[in-house]
């Protein structure tokens, strides 16, 4: 049976055992702390012998457990609803980096350093303020960019030595540093005044800076970029991201579940 219209192309062809699933998961996460398999084929309205064959198989696959004889949402399930709370709170964040780039004239982007790696959450998208492209890796290449020089930056020794074990530094540009040394020099640099600078060490073409923010335990950062022609806006761009961050950025970020 094909999933999609039925034969006269009138009405949607719908698989009754996944509905049927998809009310008992329904019924189960109304009760905090769980209920038995009559009272949940009651609200489901749901045969017994079937709602025990779906409690059987939804419990093995994961999206329900048993305990002391009620079922309650298990793992599988709870994995569903926090995918999709990262996914409205990054679109959330998306759109507010949107509104921070029109009112920069900027490309703005959101970075995390997670598990070793550098991770861009959020770029904004506007085609009158391209973001750089990624043209070398940028988890490879941090020490280059100004936004993965702010996140070393906020590492501990020890976590960055082992980066830089992964990662040793190497020039892309003209404009990048040259070695390990002149990169803790200038990360020393980005913790005195809690900015990163890029000036076509990435990229050339394009300026970039980034600005710290604590989410939880976790380094980010809020960064720009502009076109190298206009190096001469990236100090005041980056002085009104702060100030932008620290009203409404700052609050936003905390929530997003990284």
């Amino acid at each position: 049976m094909a999933i999609g219209n039925d034969q006269s192309g009138s009405h949607p062809t719908l698989i009754g055992s996944v509905q049927r699933a998809l009310r008992l998961l329904e019924a189960v996460a109304a009760h905090a702390d769980g209920a038995p398999a009559k009272q949940l084929a009651r609200e489901a309205q749901l045969p017994l012998p079937t709602t025990y064959h779906l409690l059987r198989t939804l419990t093995h696959e994961g999206y329900l457990r048993r305990e002391s004889g009620v079922f309650v949402i298990g793992e599988g399930a709870e994995s569903i609803g926090r995918a999709g709370a990262r996914r409205r709170q990054r679109r959330q964040l998306a759109d507010v980096l949107a509104v921070v780039g029109r009112e920069l004239g900027a490309a703005v982007y959101f970075a995390v350093y997670r598990e070793g790696e550098v991770e861009v959450v959020a770029i904004t998208d506007d085609p009158a303020r391209p973001p750089v492209e990624e043209w070398v890796d940028f988890r490879s290449s941090a020490h280059t960019h100004a936004i993965g020089q702010c996140l070393l930056a906020q590492l501990d020794e020890a976590s960055r030595k082992e980066h830089l074990a992964r990662y040793p530094v190497q020039s892309v540009t003209p404009f990048s540093v040259r070695s390990e040394n002149d990169l803790l020099s200038r990360l020393a640099t980005v913790r005195r005044g809690q900015v990163a600078y890029d000036r076509q060490e990435y990229a050339l073409g394009t300026v970039c800076s980034a600005i710290p923010i604590r989410v939880g335990s976790a380094a980010a950062t809020l960064a720009v970029s502009l076109p190298a022609k206009e190096v001469h806006r990236l100090q005041p761009v980056t002085d009104r991201l702060r100030k932008m961050a620290e009203g409404v950025l700052t609050t936003l970020a905390f929530s997003i579940s990284i």
